[in-house]
């Protein structure tokens, strides 16, 4: 797997931990236009230990495949997850710019082929890397907080939904031995 190391200039401040406690990867989109942005938002520095928000593998849509954040380190990526999971970020818009409108939160844009492609060779790389990693799921599942819409403080939108409704999760669990353990959990095909 072709995967090019980018390390976040905070990665060396990030808490570590054994490998064997992570047991989860989450799913997420960027909602950003590109990884160009996702890496400016990555880079930030939001907490008073010099580290921020980011996850620890970022995919293009054409595939291309970066890690930010080292495995055995706990990335700032789901609340109350981070301790025993892998963030793996998916360049897609996903609400962008208008992430908080009540008018606008139906992503539009699909999952390109190559990127769902790359996704699965992560995750089998990731498989073969961390011996007690058994669980997959959405950052939506994870996060359901809601939050006054932007345009009206009477309406309350999720502050999260990614991946969303327009990710393959029948493909991607039928090229897995994980489990999905969110809402998208069901018993999937895999003959197909």
């Amino acid at each position: 797997m072709n995967i090019r190391q980018r390390k976040l200039a905070y990665d060396p401040l990030l808490s570590q931990r054994p490998l064997t406690d992570i047991n989860l990867l989450v799913i997420h989109c960027t909602e950003l236009p590109d990884l160009s942005q996702a890496r400016e938002y990555g880079n930030k520095v939001l907490y008073d230990s010099g580290t921020g928000n980011s996850g620890h593998f970022y995919i293009d849509r054409d595939g291309h495949t970066e890690q930010w954040v080292s495995l055995d380190r706990i990335a700032h990526h789901v609340k109350g997850h981070n301790h025993n999971s892998i963030g793996i970020e998916l360049v897609n818009t996903g609400r962008y710019p208008n992430w908080y409108h009540s008018d606008h939160q139906i992503p539009t844009e699909a999952y390109p082929d190559s990127q769902i492609s790359a996704l699965i060779k992560l995750i089998a790389h990731l498989t073969q890397q961390l011996p007690n990693l058994k669980h997959i799921v959405g950052h939506v599942d994870l996060d359901q907080e809601q939050i006054p819409a932007d345009n009206d403080s009477g309406l309350h939108v999720a502050r999260k939904i990614d991946p969303g409704p327009l990710f393959p999760w029948q493909t991607i669990m039928q090229n897995t031995r994980l489990i999905n353990i969110g809402s998208h959990a069901k018993n999937y095909d895999k003959s197909r």
